[in-house]
């Protein structure tokens, strides 16, 4: 199974448990058709692969993200919980229980000065000094740090990133000791600087409204001392 790096890593912790392979990659559907294709051609079987917010792709008739086909999926389903007398809702808290909560809170603010984005991010790259990420977010502990900007990944013995780094688009991601994930990047297309947030809880953590709390406060933490929308004049997303 197959998922951006900005996507739930709900698949990753399914994949821990139950044996089968989950591989990351850059954001947008090519890089995960193209790599539903190299597996293909290893031999592997390639089940599913989806992308925050975009879409899914379920098997490999479609190399692509493909509504249709997620929805007989989704109608299959539905179908089959109907005759254990389950819905979709009590299947899905079944799999938290199972393989943890994971909750997401993703945004993005708008910046149009170039200049002022890549000050916000020689920032975060220079935090405590040179070439310094923080390491710590007030008392959320960060025990890791992804550039793929720069190609720096303090989770690799060799601190090299194993995704394709790019110096033409920012993105920094964030590991906290607390389970959250949290990844700033810019749009290749927009004039967006997007924010990706997630709690991944151990099974058996049950309080789900005290996570989904904890994440929201995190979330302004991390709006308020690394982006500082204020100082930076960043306009926040209008629905």
């Amino acid at each position: 199974m197959i998922s951006s790096t900005v996507s739930s890593k709900i698949l990753k912790a399914i994949a821990k448990r139950e044996g089968f392979n989950f591989v990351e990659t850059l954001t947008g559907f090519k890089w995960m058709g193209n790599k539903a294709w190299e597996l293909m051609n290893q031999g592997k079987t390639v089940l599913l692969a989806f992308e925050e917010a975009i879409g899914y792709m379920c098997g490999t008739t479609v190399l692509d993200k493909d509504g249709v086909g997620a929805a007989m999926q989704l109608a299959q389903l539905a179908a089959y919980l109907e005759t254990q007398g389950k819905s979709l809702r009590q299947h899905l808290d079944f799999i938290y229980n199972e393989y943890g909560y994971h909750v997401s809170n993703n945004s993005y603010f708008i910046c149009h000065h170039q200049p002022t984005i890549e000050a916000m991010f020689h920032r975060l790259r220079n935090f405590n000094g040179p070439e310094t990420y923080p390491d710590s977010l007030e008392s959320y502990v960060i025990q890791g740090v992804r550039d793929l900007t720069t190609g720096y990944d303090s989770t690799q013995p060799d601190k090299k990133a194993v995704l394709p780094s790019s110096k033409s688009s920012q993105m920094i991601t964030f590991y906290f000791e607390n389970g959250c994930v949290a990844t700033l990047r810019t749009s290749g297309t927009e004039p967006k600087i997007k924010y990706y947030t997630e709690f991944c809880a151990k099974p058996g953590q049950s309080n789900w409204s005290e996570l989904e709390s904890e994440l929201a406060t995190m979330v302004k933490l991390m709006v308020k001392e690394w982006l500082q929308p204020e100082k930076n004049c960043l306009l926040a997303r209008s629905d």
